[in-house]
């Protein structure tokens, strides 16, 4: 069980806007020690940080990542969209790590060749991968180190043990280091088994203090967060009463 987990700054953390420079920089600021940001791909195969494929233009019309260049984009709206290359770049030169939230499978080649043209293999993974997007993700480039999402919809269907169970085989089928979690599913069991075959646990998004305190106290890996400020403070309160 982990003493403490990593903080993950969630984009937009501290009421910055979403998938910016500024999220980043006030992530790592605040004190960070994972910066996570979503993934989308240009029609030319520019990797960039968005959630939605769907942007607004500065005409007010709709446009789609997917059916645009970088260029074309970026004449498109009002404010140039970051490139995942400017983002790696900014994290690099603090040592930190980031978290890629994949929004589709058409990042996973792009965002290889750019982790691996920047050398930061061991400074990045990648997350947003369910079982099938995991397994094309490790064909692309094992190396490239990534949590598995759980699918909610399992645990639904089934027991949580026989859930736990599917989970674990996904992960270790994929290649993947741990698994990715909404807080909301998380119990001990989950956390047991996990640990039994080596897996790390993270989840995602805690911003309550008492919430951060629980999961934290449970011996998650990890808890993405938009209030970065305060689960940096839980996180030395805990080390201080554990020193």
């Amino acid at each position: 069980m982990n003493a403490v987990p990593l903080v993950t700054a969630h984009t937009g953390c501290m009421n910055t806007p979403d998938n910016s420079l500024l999220s980043i920089e006030t992530g790592l600021e605040n004190g960070a020690d994972i910066i996570e940001d979503d993934i989308r791909v240009t029609r030319d195969g520019t990797p960039v940080l968005s959630h939605d494929d769907a942007v607004r233009l500065a005409n007010g019309s709709m446009g789609r990542l997917s059916q645009m260049t970088i260029s074309e984009l970026n004449e498109g709206l009002s404010i140039p969209i970051v490139k995942l290359e400017q983002a790696l770049h900014l994290v690099r030169n603090t040592g930190k790590t980031m978290n890629l939230d994949l929004k589709a499978d058409e990042c996973i080649e792009p965002v290889s060749e750019l982790v691996k043209k920047l050398g930061m293999l061991g400074h990045v993974f990648l997350s947003g991968c369910e079982a099938d997007r995991a397994r094309k993700a490790k064909h692309s480039n094992p190396g490239l180190r990534k949590l598995l999402n759980v699918n909610a919809s399992l645990f639904l269907a089934s027991s949580y043990a026989e859930a736990v169970l599917q989970t674990l085989q996904d992960a270790e089928s994929t290649g993947c280091f741990g698994i990715n979690v909404p807080y909301r599913l998380v119990e001990p069991y989950l956390l047991e088994k996990a640990a039994e075959s080596g897996f790390q646990i993270y989840i995602w998004t805690v911003n309550e203090e008492k919430d951060m305190r629980l999961y934290a106290g449970m011996g998650v890996h990890s808890i993405t967060t938009r209030n970065v400020a305060d689960l940096v403070r839980v996180k030395k309160e805990m080390l201080a009463e554990g020193s």
